[in-house]
């Protein structure tokens, strides 16, 4: 802290707080001016969207568009049947999930291991990560759901569901050991050693130390992830799986329109809006405590 006669900066006054370091200060908003700002930006979005309204009502082809996607009647019929469906997709994402978030983390600690014996075990698990982040989802659902069956091997199972299921495990695992292999190389050497210093083995310290601290920064991201896979439940419809969209596809074929189409997105954007605004809730909330300390 500055001791001249000059004016104190804003380091000494975070000094003379107790504060550990520079935060950034946050003007508040007087109530009416806040007022005013919400006012004009709702104003200036409806303005937008009234635009775009116009633009599109307004095209030489929009009556055509119209009933082709956007048939009341269509929907109507159409609503709840592919409502439905969807709960096909809602057990494919929670079973998949549950999956996902334990072999994930195998794979994660299994490329972590130390020393030149487990090498052949980090070799397995990197070019399995590679190999799966590498070839598209909708591939490794179809080579799966249609080259296992058809191998004829006793007792493997021909359920397409049950492939749907694998198929998606091992492509979003891939995806999720490296999320955990992010957040458990985040933490701190020093918090391993002091547990070593502890008497915990490091099998121990990885368990009840590293992995907790390492879970807690990773749930951001990992809710990514899940949003992603609760819309690619939809491409394990190419090898049979009736679920949404396949219902929709079948729908769009009995009334040769494609309304039903439009039931299915605004069903994921009902489901998937939510999940991103609590995502970025959660990672606005582990800011601010980061920001803190």
């Amino acid at each position: 802290m500055a001791i001249s006669g000059g004016p104190l900066d804003s380091g000494d006054l975070i000094g003379l707080r107790g504060g550990s370091g520079p935060r950034r200060a946050r003007r508040r908003m007087p109530p009416g001016e806040a007022f005013r700002s919400t006012l004009i930006a709702l104003v200036s979005t409806a303005v937008i969207f009234a635009l775009l309204a116009i633009a599109i009502t307004n095209a030489p082809n929009w009556p055509a568009v119209q009933r082709s996607f956007f048939d009341g009647e269509v929907f109507a019929r159409s609503w709840p049947k592919v409502l439905q469906a969807f709960g096909t997709n809602v057990a494919l994402f929670l079973i998949a999930e549950v999956l996902i978030l334990a072999f994930g983390l195998v794979l994660a600690v299994l490329r972590g291991l130390p020393g030149p014996v487990f090498f052949p075990v980090r070799l397995l698990a990197t070019i399995y990560v590679d190999l799966f982040r590498a070839v598209p989802s909708i591939l490794v659902i179809y080579l799966l759901g249609f080259g296992i069956p058809g191998l004829g091997i006793a007792g493997v199972p021909n359920d397409v569901f049950f492939w749907g299921v694998i198929s998606l495990t091992l492509v979003y695992s891939a995806y999720v050991s490296e999320v955990y292999r992010a957040g458990i190389e985040s933490v701190h050497w020093s918090q391993e050693a002091a547990a070593r210093s502890l008497g915990l083995s490091r099998l121990q310290a990885l368990r009840h130390v590293v992995v907790p601290q390492a879970i807690r920064r990773v749930i951001p991201p990992l809710l990514n992830d899940f949003i992603g896979l609760q819309k690619d439940t939809v491409l394990v419809s190419v090898i049979g799986v009736v679920e949404i969209f396949r219902q929709g596809q079948i729908l769009k074929s009995a009334t040769f329109n494609f309304t039903p189409t439009v039931a299915i997105a605004l069903i994921f954007v009902l489901v998937t809006i939510p999940l991103a605004r609590l995502t970025d809730w959660l990672v606005a909330r582990d800011r601010s405590r980061q920001v803190a300390r």
